[in-house]
């Protein structure tokens, strides 16, 4: 495979040609996945739950997101590697430029952040000054208290129209990738349709360019529960590599996300 930047996602979102992510924190899994194909590799603060045990991301500092994206980048050769900006690392430009310093030198290839039209600024200014970004809609875990839990987004046609919008304004300010979570299918279609850049969807319906998944969830290992949107391929495979080249060739043919993964 040869190495995957913006501009190769960019191709096959033109082409109609599904692309795949996952979540990594180490440097085996980040070459495991990398061998099988997988596109697109997120250092996500997700690692504050699935690794450290917390219950939600909002423990999660900028030096764990660096160490593990340090480690997914020495096992990682062709992937793209992206690094969550956890909590409060951006809550002001000067943050958010220091600490996207931080993760890029880490390795990254780019950062993600949480949030819509009040990130507008903070994204053009990191992207003036050689940072790309991966945005984010939808259920953003980090607001999770402010949304009094881990719920779908964007039922409201309002907040359907705003997010629409949001995705819009986002690119114009220069985010490169669009991540959006757990909304119903025929927004997550509008968004797709209404931006020119790749869009990745996790709990987002099928019809968006890429799917991403947390690695616990595809493996079938995560504590307490799988959500709703994801699918333990390990368990219909038997070993890790054949369930990601499932995975991969599930998100290809469209046969994943299927109607029990997708919120209406």
């Amino acid at each position: 495979m040869a190495k995957i930047t913006t501009a190769s996602l960019q191709k096959m979102k033109q082409s109609g040609d599904k692309f795949t992510a996952l979540t990594a924190y180490d440097a085996s899994f980040a070459s495991a996945f990398d061998a099988q194909g997988v596109e697109v590799l997120l250092i996500g603060d997700s690692l504050g739950m699935v690794l450290q045990g917390h219950n939600d991301t909002l423990p999660v500092s900028v030096q764990d997101i660096a160490y593990h994206t340090r480690c997914v980048r020495a096992g990682a050769q062709n992937a793209l590697v992206i690094a969550d900006m956890p909590f409060m690392s951006y809550g002001q430009v000067s943050d958010a430029i220091n600490n996207a310093a931080e993760l890029m030198r880490a390795g990254a290839n780019m950062v993600k952040l949480e949030g819509g039209e009040w990130l507008l600024d903070t994204v053009k200014a990191l992207t003036e000054r050689g940072v790309p970004v991966c945005a984010h809609l939808g259920l953003t875990p980090q607001s999770v208290h402010l949304f009094g839990g881990f719920k779908i987004q964007g039922r409201n046609q309002q907040k359907a129209e705003q997010m629409i919008q949001d995705a819009k304004d986002l690119q114009a300010a220069g985010a490169q990738l669009l991540v959006i979570e757990c909304i119903p299918a025929e927004l997550a279609k509008r968004i797709t349709q209404a931006v020119d850049i790749p869009v990745i969807g996790i709990g987002a319906g099928k019809d968006t360019d890429g799917q991403i998944l947390v690695m616990h969830d595809v493996l079938g290992i995560s504590t307490g529960y799988i959500p709703k949107f994801s699918k333990n391929f390990l368990k219909e495979t038997g070993d890790i590599h054949s369930a990601i080249q499932a995975f991969r060739k599930a998100v290809r043919d469209g046969e994943f996300p299927a109607d029990e993964h997708t919120f209406s």
